[in-house]
């Protein structure tokens, strides 16, 4: 039982240590697409333009939207 409890320790401290990284890796990546998007002159689906655009022409506010009516 001592050496589950064990693994289960460095596991979970492994996790601790390593999801902040994975988090701030798939952030820069999601970064890097968008840049290269805006490179080529696309949109991406779901871009910064969506939600204000949605937001004006709905009259309201989706959950979460910042912008301004």
């Amino acid at each position: 039982m001592n050496l589950f409890l064990d693994y289960l320790t460095v596991t979970a401290l492994f996790a601790l240590v390593a999801f902040p990284s994975a988090v701030g890796f798939v952030h820069e990546h999601r970064i890097d697409r968008q840049l290269r998007a805006a490179e080529r002159g696309e949109v991406p689906p779901g871009g910064a333009g969506s939600a204000a655009l949605s937001a004006r022409a709905t009259g309201r506010l989706d959950a979460g939207s910042w912008a301004k009516v």
